[in-house]
């Protein structure tokens, strides 16, 4: 390629939780990221969710929604990109 080519994303379907700064709201977010058995989450006593994702450990920000990607992997995503990235599925239960 001599020339930049344009690309479509594929459309997967995702699981996501969002946080809401909460110690409280946290604990369902480490709970389901344990659930998936490799990967290691924490809260720390300032108040931080840090994720550890394929690129390295990440710290989610009050109202981040925590994602789990298509190889089951686990990442913080800022609302706004979110939002612009994805849409509700329509089977969601």
């Amino acid at each position: 390629m001599n020339r930049p080519v344009r690309f479509r994303k594929r459309p997967v379907v995702i699981e996501a939780m969002q946080w809401d700064g909460t110690v409280e709201g946290v604990t369902p977010i480490i709970d389901w990221i344990l659930d998936a058995g490799t990967i290691v989450a924490s809260f720390t006593k300032e108040g931080v969710l840090r994720i550890e994702t394929l690129e390295g450990t990440m710290s989610a920000s009050t109202n981040d929604y925590i994602i789990k990607g298509v190889q089951d992997e686990f990442y913080p995503c800022k609302p706004d990109i979110f939002d612009a990235t994805y849409e509700l599925a329509e089977d969601t239960e």
